[in-house]
């Protein structure tokens, strides 16, 4: 395959969109052509997991290709402060024209502004999905109609203006973001009874405390606004929570329904351009989403349904078609993928690897042999989640809940004893049991302590004072 050494870059994110929710990663409940099409002249990452499952770290993450504990963005409430290197100002410094669209959720004003953007538009916090308002360099700016098409159809129209420069444009989403509000052309779709997931039922028995503090089960947490309509009164409670989940999934699927018609335009366009095969494509969302797995919806535990990305990225003058991979790798990668592709060095302080390799060679060298994740928002006041800690490596996730705010913004102020948590999850995939305490896996559990420790020390992190300090290790 020839190689042009200056691709242009489309990379389309997400709020919130499970790989449950797209075809080509086996979903039962919707399709996906647009995302499917990408994945199929390009590759599926099957294991792309997250740093930090919460939207503001994750896009930091995307941009700085650096961990929480490095961008300082470990909350919803932690901005990015415009003064660190990205992949887009490294790239804008190279020579690209940059083009931002759709969510940002880095914070707003001179000090957390998009910086390296030739243009950006920019929704204020979360946005709406209907006549959006956005901030932009020359203001704020209300467009009439649907949110998601509204940052395609302005991509669309930058990516037209634009000359032989090579360009990197991000059409970052809010959909299908909470409180799930479609467009009325989607209304019919989905009326038919979607699957129950199989852990639907989950009591949580197998888990230890974490699991029946956190307050994100269907049953109990959805609101009038998320549903838009009250359940029938002559429901009982087991009942109940199967109108929720599917009022919930009906909207959810309709949201996903607007972005793939989205991406699809956007292929189209560099189809008739013919810029499609040296243009890397990139799909992704900012972490996964529980669709009533194990009774929830939203995010935020290291629980695969949440940890998980769906990644694909096509770019035909390099990659072989139709490949799929099982690499663990993370967030932290993209930033430093790009450049890579675009033939720009990394800035000095980028924690991630490419995926160049993985992408392009016939026996690449692995990525990594464990992935490190985060969570930091600590009890806050709606899902109750204990902050945490862990690693995952290719069968076992051991988790540490270290249960404390830290006094960040956006966390609880009580803490909690702290618990452990380790799952095989070549015999248990749904994570239904910790194996922590069992005998049969002291070994792996004190392998793991280790990897876990070292694994922050390679990358900077602090091990919270309270988790005890490995045997033959020092604090």
């Amino acid at each position: 395959m020839s190689s042009p050494c200056r691709p242009n870059i489309v990379f389309v994110l997400t709020d919130d969109h499970a790989s449950n929710a797209i075809g080509c990663y086996g979903s039962v409940v919707n399709t996906t052509p647009g995302i499917d099409a990408i994945a199929a002249a390009g590759m599926r990452f099957d294991r792309a997991l997250v740093e930090n499952a919460l939207c503001t770290p994750s896009r930091a993450a995307f941009l700085t290709g650096t961990y929480s504990h490095t961008s300082a963005v470990t909350t919803l409430a932690t901005h990015l402060t415009n003064d660190h290197e990205t992949f887009i100002t490294a790239l804008k410094a190279a020579g690209y024209r940059t083009a931002m669209f759709g969510k940002w959720h880095l914070g707003h004003g001179p000090e957390h502004d998009p910086v390296g953007f030739d243009h950006w538009e920019v929704l204020p916090d979360q946005g709406e999905y209907f006549d959006p308002e956005f901030f932009t360099p020359d203001g704020q700016v209300r467009h009439e109609g649907y949110v998601t098409d509204i940052i395609t159809d302005h991509a669309l129209a930058w990516m037209e203006a634009q000359g032989d420069e090579p360009y990197c444009v991000l059409v970052w989403h809010k959909a299908p973001h909470r409180p799930w509000l479609p467009h009325p052309r989607h209304a019919d779709l989905f009326t038919d009874p979607i699957p129950l997931p199989p852990t639907f039922d989950d009591d949580y028995d197998g888990r230890g405390t974490p699991a029946h503090h956190a307050t994100m089960r269907i049953a109990d947490y959805l609101t009038d606004i998320d549903l838009k309509e009250d359940p029938p009164a002559e429901l009982g409670y087991a009942e109940r929570a199967v109108w929720k989940y599917q009022r919930y999934m009906q909207d959810y699927l309709r949201c996903v329904a607007a972005v793939d018609e989205g991406v699809q335009a956007l292929t189209e366009f560099l189809h008739e351009k013919g810029r499609f095969d040296d243009t890397v494509t990139i799909y992704a969302s900012d972490q996964g989403f529980y669709l009533g797995e194990h009774g929830w919806f939203d995010k935020r535990f290291m629980y695969e349904e949440s940890l998980r990305m769906p990644l694909v990225l096509s770019y035909p003058a390099r990659v072989a078609a139709g490949a799929s991979t099982e690499a663990l790798v993370s967030n932290v990668d993209i930033a430093q993928t790009l450049l890579d592709f675009a033939g720009v060095a990394a800035p000095e302080g980028m924690q991630g690897r490419s995926l160049v390799e993985l992408l392009t060679a016939a026996d690449p060298t692995p990525v990594r042999d464990a992935h490190y994740y985060r969570f930091y928002e600590h009890d806050d006041h709606m899902h109750h989640v204990w902050a945490h800690y862990g690693v995952r490596t290719d069968r076992y996730k051991l988790i540490y809940y270290y249960a404390d705010g830290m006094g960040l913004p956006n966390t609880g102020n009580t803490s909690y004893p702290p618990e452990w948590e380790l799952f095989d999850l070549e015999k248990d995939p749904y994570e239904l049991t910790s194996v922590h305490l069992d005998p049969a896996y002291a070994d792996i559990r004190r392998e793991l302590t280790l990897k876990l420790w070292d694994l922050q020390q390679d990358l900077g992190d602090s091990p919270h004072p309270r988790q005890p300090v490995p045997e033959g290790r020092t604090r």
